[in-house]
C-alpha cells in the first residue's frame, strides 16, 4: 500500500476584520493577558512575587534538573544525525532547487545577532573569570580556584554553556518550523512542527495552547536577555561618563534601568516597524563589523598565545568531556555546604540555568532562523546554525575572557577584573589596558562597546517582536498593524521593569526557568515529529507520492 501523502493544509482560525484583523484571537488576546497579569503582579505586588517565583524555581530545579540535562543532549543527538543521515541531510528547506534568500554574511550575522550576540559582551569576559575561581573541579578538591591548573577547566565549562547545546536548541526549533513551513507549505508557526504527531487537531485548542506557550516561553527569554543587557548597557553609559544612573551599591538605578529601556525598547521597536529585511539586517551586519573589530582589538593587543592556548585546550577539553558532561546530574545530598549539595547547586546555577534560557529562546530564534534559511539544506542549516556559532562563541571566550585571566594570573590586574560586576567586566579589562596608553583610547572602546551592545539588545527585541506577532497572526509573515508591534515592546520592556522590581535579576531568572519547562515538553515533541516526517518523506519519495508543496498563505476566516 502506498503511503498517504503528507498534511499540507492547517487552517489556523484568524480575525477577518477589526483591530485584530489577522490574528488568531485565541493566542492573541491569551498570550497579551498572561503577560499583561504577570507585569501587574510583579510590579504592584514584588515582594509576593517574588517569594512565589523562588519557590516555583526551587521546585522545578530539585525535580526537574535532569530533564533539562537531557533534553538539551537529546537537541544535540538529533541535530548530529539528522546532518549525517544522507536521506535527511540533503532534503532543501523549500522547494527543490531553491536557492537561499539571504547571503551567507547577512545569514550568519542576523541568526548570531539574534541568537547569542548580547551575551558575548558580558558573559565572553565574566563566566571564564567565574568558572576560573570556581567549578565541578574545585568543588572536588582537583583543581585550586583563580591558580594556574584551573584555566582549562575554566574554559571547558565556559564553552559547555555556550557550545553545542545551545545553538542545537535553536536548530531544533528553527528546523521543524522550516521543514514543515517551506516543504508541506504549512504557516510558519510552532504548532506546524508537530502535525505528524496531532494531525488537524492542531488547528483547534491544542495548537492554540502550543502557539500561547511559545509566546510565554519568547517573551520570558528575551527578558532574562535584556535584564543582563540593560545592567550592562547602564555600567557601560556610566564609563563614558553620564552620570546619575547607578545607586549607592554601584549597581544599575532605577532610574538607569528606565532610561536604558526606553533607549532599547523605543529603537527596537522603530526597528520592528521596517521589518526583517531593513532594520534588522542592516543592524545585524552593523554590530557583526563592530564585533569583528572589537574582537580583532582582544586577539591582537590582548593575551594572543594565551588565548590560542586556551582556544586549542578548551575545544580538546570540551569534545573529551561533552559526553559525560551531556548526562551526568549531580544529586544533593541534603546537607548544606557538603560536596554533593555543591555541586548540585552549582549544576543549578550554571547548566540548568543556561539549558532553561536556550529553552526559553528557541520559539524566538529558531522561528527566525527558520525565517531567514529558506533554502538551505538540512545538513548546511546545522553547520550553518549549530556548529559555525558554536566555534566563534569559543574564540570570543578564549580571547575576551583568556585575555582577562591572564591579566589577573600575572598579576598585572591586581583584581581590578576579578571585583568589578559581571556586566563591568569588559569595561573594567578594556580601561585597564588602554587608560596608561590614553584615557580617550579608553573612552573610545567603551563608547564602541556601548554601540554594539545597544545593536545586539535592539536586533534582539525588534527579532523578539516581529517573532511574537508572527506566531500569533498564525505564521503570517506580512507586515503587523503597528498597535501590536508597539503592544509588545511595551510589554517586553515592562516585563523587564517588574521583574527587577520584585527581585532583580535572580527575578528574571526564576520566571524564565518556570517559562520554559512547558515548552521543553514542545521541543522534544518536536524532535520526534521532524524524524518521523523526514522518514516518512523517504518512503513516499520511493512510492513516487508528492512530498512537497507549495506554499500558500491561509485566508483570514470567520
Amino acid at each position: 500500500m502506498a503511503p498517504k501523502p503528507a498534511l499540507s493544509k492547517l487552517p489556523i482560525k484568524l480575525a477577518k476584520s477589526g483591530f485584530y484583523r489577522g490574528f488568531s484571537l485565541d493566542v492573541t488576546v491569551v498570550s497579551k493577558i498572561i503577560i499583561s497579569a504577570l507585569v501587574v503582579w510583579a510590579i504592584f505586588w514584588p515582594a509576593k512575587a517574588g517569594k512565589v517565583l523562588g519557590d516555583w524555581n526551587s521546585l522545578i530545579l530539585a525535580n526537574f534538573a535532569a530533564w533539562y540535562i537531557w533534553v538539551v543532549a537529546l537537541f544535540v543527538i538529533v541535530c548530529v544525525g539528522l546532518a549525517l543521515w544522507p536521506a535527511a541531510g540533503k532534503l532543501n528547506l523549500g522547494q527543490p532547487g531553491e536557492k537561499p534568500e539571504f547571503s551567507n554574511f547577512s545569514w550568519f550575522s542576523m541568526m548570531f545577532s539574534a541568537g547569542i550576540g548580547v551575551g558575548m559582551l558580558t558573559w565572553a569576559v565574566a563566566e571564564p573569570v567565574t568558572h576560573f575561581a570556581n567549578n565541578p573541579e574545585v568543588i572536588q578538591g582537583l583543581t585550586t580556584g583563580r591558580s594556574a591548573d584551573n584555566v582549562r577547566m575554566a574554559f571547558k565549562w565556559s564553552f559547555l554553556h555556550w557550545g553545542t547545546g545551545a545553538w542545537a536548541s535553536y536548530a531544533i526549533a528553527g528546523l521543524a518550523m522550516a521543514f514543515f513551513s517551506y516543504r508541506r507549505a504549512l504557516p510558519l508557526t510552532i504548532r506546524s512542527s508537530l502535525t505528524p504527531l496531532f494531525g488537524k487537531s492542531l488547528s483547534g485548542p491544542l495548537g492554540h495552547i502550543i502557539d500561547i506557550v511559545a509566546v510565554v516561553a519568547t517573551i520570558l527569554g528575551v527578558a532574562q536577555t535584556l535584564g543582563f543587557g540593560v545592567e550592562q548597557f547602564v555600567a557601560g553609559l556610566t564609563r563614558i561618563g553620564i552620570v546619575g544612573l547607578v545607586n549607592a551599591e554601584g549597581g544599575a538605578s532605577t532610574f538607569g534601568i528606565i532610561l536604558a529601556l526606553v533607549i532599547i525598547m523605543g529603537a527596537s521597536t522603530l526597528s520592528a516597524l521596517s521589518g526583517v529585511g531593513k532594520g534588522i539586517k542592516w543592524l545585524s551586519n552593523l554590530n557583526m563589523f563592530l564585533s569583528v573589530i572589537l574582537l580583532g582589538f582582544f586577539i591582537i593587543f590582548g593575551a594572543t598565545f594565551f588565548g590560542a592556548t586556551a582556544m586549542a585546550f578548551g575545544i580538546w577539553d570540551y569534545l573529551i568531556a561533552l559526553p559525560e558532561m551531556s548526562f551526568n546530574v549531580w544529586q544533593t545530598d541534603g546537607v548544606e555546604g557538603s560536596e554533593a549539595f555543591l555541586l548540585a547547586q552549582w549544576q543549578g546555577w550554571w547548566p540548568v540555568f543556561y539549558w532553561a534560557w536556550w529553552i526559553a529562546f528557541a520559539p524566538f530564534v529558531g522561528l527566525f532562523l527558520a525565517r531567514i534559511s529558506r533554502g538551505r539544506t538540512i545538513r548546511e542549516f546545522v553547520l550553518g546554525a549549530m556548529f559555525v556559532p558554536s566555534f566563534m562563541c569559543f574564540v570570543w571566550f578564549a580571547w575576551a575572557g583568556g585575555t582577562a585571566i591572564d591579566l589577573e594570573l600575572n598579576g598585572a590586574a591586581n583584581g581590578v577584573i576579578f571585583d568589578a560586576a559581571d556586566g563591568d567586566k569588559i569595561f573594567a579589562m578594556t580601561e585597564f589596558m588602554l587608560a596608561p596608553i590614553s584615557e580617550w583610547l579608553a573612552w573610545g572602546m567603551a563608547l564602541l562597546i556601548v554601540v554594539l551592545l545597544l545593536t545586539f539588545l535592539v536586533t534582539s527585541a525588534d527579532s523578539a517582536v516581529l517573532i511574537v506577532n508572527t506566531i500569533n497572526a498564525g505564521g503570517d509573515e506580512g507586515p503587523k498593524a503597528r498597535p501590536h508591534i508597539l503592544f509588545w515592546g511595551a510589554a517586553l520592556g515592562l516585563v523587564v521593569v517588574g521583574l527587577l522590581i520584585s527581585g532583580g535579576t535572580a527575578a528574571i531568572k526564576m520566571a524564565m526557568v518556570i517559562g520554559a519547562l512547558p515548552f521543553s515538553i514542545v521541543m522534544v515533541l518536536m524532535c520526534f515529529s521532524l524524524v518521523m516526517a523526514i522518514y516518512s518523506d523517504g518512503r513516499r519519495e520511493a512510492a513516487g507520492v508528492q512530498t512537497t508543496f507549495s506554499a500558500n498563505k491561509p485566508a483570514p476566516t470567520e
